[in-house]
């Protein structure tokens, strides 16, 4: 698959055309960021092993039934998917109290939520990603009643997935988001699953093995993302 013209840079991946006009190529870059793009550092690696674990997740989800963009990997770093129009809401799903949520209700942190929240959050860098409802989304139109349904079922459906599969691997999913974009008029999964997305900790120490290393200034970032990695089984080299 041949790359074209650099369509879109994100925070940490690059989007690219291709000489398919329903295809586009990822490329994960080093980048790390928080404060909405306030702050960004490199780590060696992470490119590589964000884009490889969100292979092997999609992968996952894909074989559960899920939808997703995922065509296929091409390098280290880069990844073919179909293209979206995606929609501009992200759809989070709470198993723990965490970020946000503990400041906005001054709830404990790791308070085992039952059932796991859905909460909306418009995509907006600009306006810090404010949280909204399913009445917004429908009011101004940022997606059908019908497909928010599909992305709030399938966003469930994901948590079922890979709760299990961190479970298994001595890890906790406190958290996570989720992109959707439309395809055919099908709701698919898009953008990427990794580290950089979610929050997870380990079982025994409760330690934080995601991105939270990154905005609390923890340290060892890429050695908690390769330790996830190896314990799902991704293969990285």
């Amino acid at each position: 698959m041949q790359k074209r013209a650099e369509l879109y840079r994100g925070k940490a991946k690059t989007v690219y055309t291709t000489d398919d006009p329903d295809r586009l190529i990822l490329e994960f870059r080093n980048d790390t960021s928080a404060l909405d793009g306030e702050r960004i550092e490199q780590f060696d690696r992470k490119g590589m092993v964000n884009n490889k674990f969100n292979h092997f997740i999609m992968n996952k989800l894909e074989e559960a039934g899920v939808p997703t963009q995922m065509e296929r990997l091409l390098s280290d770093t880069e990844v073919l998917v179909k293209k979206l129009d995606m929609v501009p809401v992200e759809c989070v799903i709470r198993n723990r109290a965490a970020g946000s949520l503990v400041r906005r209700l001054g709830v404990e942190e790791g308070l085992v939520l039952s059932p796991p929240l859905f909460d909306l959050f418009l995509k907006n860098d600009a306006l810090h990603d404010p949280m909204v409802n399913e009445s917004y989304c429908e009011t101004f139109s940022w997606v059908s009643k019908e497909q928010l349904a599909e992305m709030k079922s399938l966003s469930y459906k994901a948590n079922e997935i890979l709760s299990k599969l961190f479970d298994d691997a001595g890890l906790i999913l406190v958290d996570f988001k989720l992109e959707f974009g439309l395809f055919k008029g099908q709701v698919i999964l898009g953008d990427e699953f990794s580290p950089d997305g979610c929050r997870l900790w380990d079982k025994e120490t409760l330690d934080k093995m995601d991105k939270d290393r990154f905005r609390q200034s923890l340290g060892g970032l890429i050695e908690a993302y390769e330790e996830v990695a190896h314990r799902i089984g991704v293969v990285l080299d």
